[in-house]
């Protein structure tokens, strides 16, 4: 599962165990990270993350994007 992060977040959870940056993703510089084994996130936590994450993701499109995909 990888997920975009602030970041805050992405400097907090980029060493704890069971994440890291995201192989593709954070080599480019951007800010992403990766659950990949456990003990990782709580279901929660990734749902928080995940959330946030779109979040992000759909605050940067266009007004006209959003509007066509209804958000």
């Amino acid at each position: 599962m990888t997920f975009k992060a602030s970041d805050m977040a992405f400097e907090i959870l980029s060493d704890s165990p069971g994440l890291r940056p995201a192989p593709y993703m954070a080599s480019r510089g951007l800010k992403w990270i990766q659950h990949y084994a456990e003990p990782g996130l709580s279901d929660d936590s990734l749902r928080d993350h995940i959330r946030a994450s779109y979040d992000m993701v759909a605050a940067k499109l266009t007004r006209k994007t959003r509007a066509a995909l209804g958000l």
